[in-house]
């Protein structure tokens, strides 16, 4: 059973925790955000954020915001090169140090994030969601999770989305606590870290979509 204190930090006190160490955090930061403003600007031109649509708290899409990693080089059709191409050294410095998320601190204040929870993937991923999977929106997208401080791009879909429902399923002050901390941890000492998680594994769309193959092949 849930206790009554577990129901009120889901409730009300995680997002006031958000709010406040979100805030907190930008002031402390303030100084580095406004340098790689002006880095990105100089090294990959404008824009300085890269924008996407991601699916939120009970699926609703919102915008998520990170500093741009990547150039816009396009083929001689007009088509975006594949990340692996347009990742600069200066991209791969950011994403090493987990440095391109920090503007994903104004989607905490905003409502559209919390600094702990499931990870906000793509939109194409939806359809590709069982249902008993889709309990991971039940909770606010986060910056850090519990997948993040367990393997990050290490583990397979099916481990990486198994834990975001035990995150969903047991949330509480002490285990974002334990999950921030372990991540600030990992940051430093980069553990984990995929800078282009692309080339060590398969989109979630693309592994499931071989895995139904793989079952209707009888293998």
């Amino acid at each position: 059973m849930i206790s009554k204190n577990t129901i009120a930090y889901r409730t009300f006190h995680k997002r006031i925790f958000d709010l406040i160490l979100s805030i907190l955090l930008l002031v402390l930061l303030s100084p580095i955000l406004t340098l790689m403003m002006i880095l990105v600007r100089l090294r990959l031109g404008s824009p300085v954020l890269f924008r996407q649509q991601r699916p939120g708290l009970n699926r609703q899409p919102f915008t998520i915001y990170k500093f741009r990693t990547m150039t816009n080089e396009r083929d001689a059709q007009g088509n975006l090169l594949p990340d692996a191409h347009r990742l600069t050294n200066f991209g791969r410095f950011f994403r090493k140090t987990s440095l391109d998320e920090l503007p994903e601190l104004f989607n905490v204040l905003k409502g559209d994030m919390s600094l702990v929870g499931p990870r906000p993937l793509l939109m194409r991923y939806y359809p590709y969601f069982k249902s008993e999977e889709l309990m991971r929106f039940s909770a606010r997208p986060g910056i850090t999770g519990l997948a993040q401080i367990s393997g990050r791009n290490n583990l397979s879909w099916d481990s990486r989305i198994a834990l975001d429902l035990k995150y969903v399923r047991e949330v509480s002050f002490w285990l974002d606590l334990r999950i921030l901390l372990t991540t600030v941890w990992r940051v430093f000492t980069r553990h984990g870290v995929q800078v282009d998680p692309g080339s060590a594994m398969l989109n979630f769309d693309e592994d499931r979509r071989r895995s139904l193959r793989d079952n209707s092949n009888g293998t």
